[in-house]
């Protein structure tokens, strides 16, 4: 199972650069007044370990909830040899999750999703797959050695994760029974965590 340092690794690698070009726009006119360069790189190196706490904070990593209230964006897919749209699962809860069969976290995140599949469908929810593969062989061989039990498509033009935004992998969109984005979730996760089934019981529990 991935801990979610490691998911807060790869994110704090991207938000040092980020940040450091942020301060340098924000604090770019007080030092050309004349503020000495220890005190910058002083109140640069603050700055990084605030927002460095606040994206290492649990309700952080649980996900963004920025997208909240968005319609999820529609999509054709071929399940079980026959053309779907995302639109079809509406009433249902979607964990629409994208991930390759070449992704470390995507492989350890798999017995845990497939867990939850069990939890979700019991409940009207499910489990809605989009690997980026380009290799249809790796990624059949994928879902046969990890027992894969959700609805899953490959989509290697990443037509539809591109369409999402989503450059990093696993990333995964939380959509409720209206189709609208509930939240988005970034990196490997423990979905079988008591945290994670609170958050997911109450989404199924929307009206």
């Amino acid at each position: 199972m991935i801990t979610e340092t490691k998911a807060f690794a790869i994110r704090s690698a991207g938000l040092l650069n980020w940040s450091h070009r942020l301060w340098n726009a924000i604090i770019i006119i007080p030092l050309d007044s004349g503020l000495k360069p220890n005190l910058k790189t002083g109140i640069v190196l603050a700055f990084i370990v605030a927002l460095l706490y606040l994206f290492a904070r649990p309700d952080y990593r649980q996900g963004e909830a920025s997208l909240r209230g968005h319609a999820a964006r529609d999509f054709v897919v071929t399940l079980d040899g026959k053309p779907a749209h995302l639109s079809d699962f509406r009433g249902k809860v979607v964990l629409l999750n994208f991930w390759a069969s070449w992704c470390p976290p995507c492989v350890d995140e798999a017995p845990a999703l497939n867990q939850l599949q069990q939890r979700l469908s019991a409940h009207g929810g499910t489990i809605l797959g989009v690997s980026i593969d380009e290799d249809q062989s790796a990624y059949e061989d994928f879902l046969r050695t990890y027992n894969v039990d959700f609805p899953t498509f490959r989509d290697p033009s990443r037509h539809i994760s591109l369409g999402y935004g989503t450059v990093m992998i696993p990333e995964t969109y939380v959509i409720d029974r209206h189709g609208r984005v509930d939240r988005k979730i970034v990196g490997p996760q423990d979905w079988t965590s008591p945290t994670m089934f609170a958050y997911l019981d109450s989404v199924l529990a929307g009206k």
